[in-house]
């Protein structure tokens, strides 16, 4: 990829895992089995370009409504993710940081999650933050309900703090495949002045080349956060 202005951050709503499965005559579960490993793939390449952080959206609190079938099928993915993965994952030599209410989960799992993120905590190469049963808006309440617990006042940086992404920048490219024109509830507060892409691919076909592409249309854009640009 030629040079240009790396965003420092980008976050993925890593959606249409379902529907490519269901157009192939598969089951949803094969589907997120194939988007989980295309998400080892697009991060492991987003790091070698080098972007410092990415997000993903993993799970969704709106996503445990969905059928007990499809809901264990994704903890048995949580499972071999931060389990029989584990070597792969650190293999990308990244911290990885677990956002959201994992009290949910089985407990198996929950353990597994504080596994990973105490044995890759002294990684330094980037960041990769899995929002697993994560809401924006749950997010917010809870650190609005935070700040009235200890009776203070908020400015937006001391507000920032308290969300769960405290002390990490916000995301510069948020990318959302799928075909979907929307946040669906992730990182609101955060997604003020990001950039956003929307791509047509399924996120299972979502390849290393549509990475590139995305960050090539970030680049070319003029970012002034509300300011008017010199002429």
């Amino acid at each position: 990829m030629k040079r240009i202005k790396l965003p420092v951050h980008i976050a993925f709503i890593m959606d249409g895992n379902g529907r490519w499965a269901k157009r192939r005559f598969r089951p949803r579960g094969y589907g997120h089995k194939m988007g989980v490993q295309n998400m080892f793939k697009i991060c492991s390449h987003a790091f070698d370009l080098g972007v410092r952080i990415v997000t993903v959206y993993a799970l969704s609190t709106e996503n445990l409504s969905r059928p007990k079938e499809e809901v264990d099928e994704l903890f048995d993915l949580f499972r071999t993710f931060f389990g029989k993965k584990k070597d792969k994952m650190q293999e990308m030599g990244v911290k990885i940081n677990v956002v959201g209410d994992i009290t949910v989960l089985p407990p198996d799992i929950q353990e597994s999650i504080l596994e990973m993120m105490d044995e890759t905590s002294h990684l330094v190469r980037g960041l990769l933050n899995i929002c697993i049963n994560y809401g924006s808006r749950q997010e917010i309440i809870r650190a609005v309900n935070a700040a009235v617990s200890y009776g203070r006042f908020v400015d937006e940086q001391s507000f920032s703090s308290l969300l769960e992404t405290g002390g990490i920048p916000d995301p510069d490219l948020i990318i959302r495949t799928g075909g979907e024109l929307r946040l669906s509830n992730f990182l609101l507060y955060q997604a003020a002045y990001s950039e956003l892409y929307f791509s047509g691919k399924m996120w299972p076909e979502f390849s290393k080349r549509d990475l590139e592409k995305a960050i090539e249309n970030y680049s070319a854009r003029d970012r002034r956060f509300g300011n008017v640009q010199e002429e």
